[in-house]
């Protein structure tokens, strides 16, 4: 007689329902990303959430504060502080409006193009909302990952924090300046700890040290990055030169691409950069098949006039007139060199991105820790200065930045201490 052989009990990895395999609380499948209404600060949220596989799975809120007239006077302050006194301010110009005489018509309040800018027209991040999202779908999906970007997202991020401490998961890009202990990991550049440097404490008077923040050297709960976060990877580049292909495939090789962003406090020029730029785009010509010329949001109008007067007329030359579709990533896709203005982190982190020669103009112009920015990128050799010498045909190339993916595994890392993971 046969013995009878029993069925095998189901593998613990297979066939298993997910809640028994991992835990009923152990998988985050969505995601909240917290901005500030700035493009840059925003787009670095995005492209965690997009290397995390949850960019599809993601709702976007927006801190904003007011803008126009007064309120550029106020945006140093605390945005709960700011908020508060243009409330006070709008209260009071309705007081005199109504006492004020038929005859007299009071000058509308600061607008923004055109428009009244109130409390009214602010898309709110509201904590207690978000709080309330994540204690609702927990039990069915999970932690939350919170991701949220710029100073002004502070407060409110670390509020959800507090307020739903284990069903949440933060991540705070860029420096907090203060208690890390609020978040669960925090995401900023080797260059915001330069006021740490014996190079910035000799720039820094002794009575101003205790002010300049970070006053601690990076703990455990920070990571480092070398530029800023953005959503290009290899799977947006392979895109964007898809869709692009008609457009950039003709074109003469080699092809310059040249970004322009806008003066910063730490990074200060004018006119005498735009012009200086103008001659050194002249001088390379002899060496590019062709040139497309990107102004970003921040290009100040007497800096793209120059650049468009001196080059406009050049048939290897094209400005991009700033109508959609916006050529950006076609740029970085197609581009086989790039010359970015130092003013922007973002630009150039994304530019170093692709392995591909990337020249800097006017780092020299830059202070504080955006010229450590710049030092780091130079002593990797991911960069080179900009100065109108250059062959373009001549390639070089680098390890590209990757800090995106990067703080992504760490992400990934600190999870899996937790007994969670990342399952879109």
């Amino acid at each position: 007689m046969k013995p009878i052989r029993l069925p095998e009990p189901p593998s613990p990895t297979m066939g298993v329902p997910e809640i028994f395999e991992n835990g009923a609380y152990s998988v985050i499948r969505r995601a909240v990303v917290i901005g500030n209404g700035f493009p840059g600060s925003e787009n670095q949220s995005l492209g965690l959430v997009r290397a995390l596989g949850l960019y599809d799975k993601h709702v976007l809120f927006r801190v904003t504060r007011p803008r126009g007239g007064i309120n550029e006077w106020l945006h140093w302050l605390p945005i709960s502080l700011h908020k508060l006194l243009y409330y006070i301010i709008r209260r009071i110009y309705s007081y005199l409006r109504l006492i004020a005489s038929r005859r007299r018509r009071l000058s509308p309040l600061p607008s923004e193009k055109g428009r009244n800018v109130g409390l009214s027209s602010i898309l709110e991040a509201d904590s207690k909302r978000i709080v309330n999202m994540a204690r609702e779908s927990y039990e069915k999906d999970g932690p939350l990952l919170v991701v949220a970007s710029g100073r002004d997202t502070i407060s409110v991020a670390s509020s959800i924090k507090r307020l739903a401490s284990e069903k949440v998961f933060l991540v705070q890009i860029q420096h907090p300046r203060s208690d890390l202990s609020r978040f669960d990991l925090v995401v900023t550049p080797h260059h915001d700890y330069y006021p740490l440097t014996p190079q910035a404490q000799e720039q820094v008077p002794r009575f101003l040290q205790r002010w300049i923040t970070p006053r601690e050297p990076p703990d455990e709960h920070v990571v480092l990055t070398v530029g800023a976060l953005h959503q290009i990877d290899f799977a947006a580049l392979r895109s964007a030169a898809s869709t692009w292909h008609d457009e950039f495939a003709p074109l003469p090789k080699p092809l310059l691409v040249v970004n322009i962003g806008g003066p910063s406090c730490h990074c200060r020029y004018g006119t005498d950069l735009a012009k200086q730029l103008c001659t050194f785009v002249t001088n390379v010509l002899v060496s590019c098949g062709s040139v497309r010329i990107f102004f970003s949001n921040r290009t100040p109008e007497k800096v793209s006039n120059i650049i468009i007067k001196e080059l406009a007329n050049n048939p290897k030359v094209y400005i991009w007139d700033g109508e959609e579709p916006n050529p950006y990533m076609g740029h970085l896709a197609w581009g086989d060199a790039f010359v970015v203005t130092a003013d922007s982190v973002s630009m150039i982190s994304e530019a170093c991105s692709t392995g591909k020669p990337v020249y800097v103009m006017g780092s020299e112009r830059c202070t504080w820790k955006l010229a450590d920015f710049h030092k780091s990128l130079s002593e990797r050799g991911v960069v080179r200065p900009f100065t109108g010498s250059e062959d373009i045909s001549e390639s070089w190339s680098y390890p590209p930045l990757n800090d995106t993916a990067e703080v992504a595994r760490r992400v990934h890392e600190v999870l899996a201490e937790r007994g969670l993971r990342v399952r879109p």
